[in-house]
This record gives C-alpha cells, structure tokens and sequence, in this order.
C-alpha cells in the first residue's frame, strides 16, 4: 500500500497535511508546482489541495480525500482496511 499526497507550496492546509503523514510509511509527496507532482496528479484526477491518495501495491487507488485533511482516526481507519 501507497499514500500519496498531493499538494501545493501556498496551499495553506497543506502543512498539516503533511503532519498527519509524517512518519507514516510508504508515503511520496508529490508537488503540483512541479512537473512530476503536476503529471501524477493529472493521472489520479487531482483537481484540490491538499489530496491524499491511498492505493495498492499496483497503484490502483482505494481511498481519496481531496480538499480537506482527514483525521487521524479516519486515515488509520483507512490504511487498516
């Protein structure tokens, strides 16, 4: 299983975005101001700042929250199921 987070630098929900993941594993962040984040992003529909993006080995996305960050409970919840 993957996270990815998708943000921005002048996403002002984005740091704590980041928080939240920090630590966790098999995390990869992903810029939009760059041409790799901005590339990744179109691939999975990223349309708000911050999303996090949850998938399987094979990149097949399970969960998304885009727009907003999760909380805690709810992102463990999510990378348990």
């Amino acid at each position: 299983m993957k996270i990815k987070l998708f943000w921005k630098d002048d996403c002002p929900k984005c740091p704590e975005a980041k928080a939240l993941l920090d630590g966790a594993p098999n995390v990869e962040l992903y810029n939009l101001n760059d041409l790799d984040g901005l590339s990744e992003g179109a691939f999975y529909g990223i349309m708000a700042t911050p999303s996090i993006v949850v998938c399987d080995d094979g990149g097949k996305e399970i969960k998304a929250f885009r727009g907003e960050v999760p909380s805690r409970s709810q992102m463990a919840e999510w990378i348990i199921h």
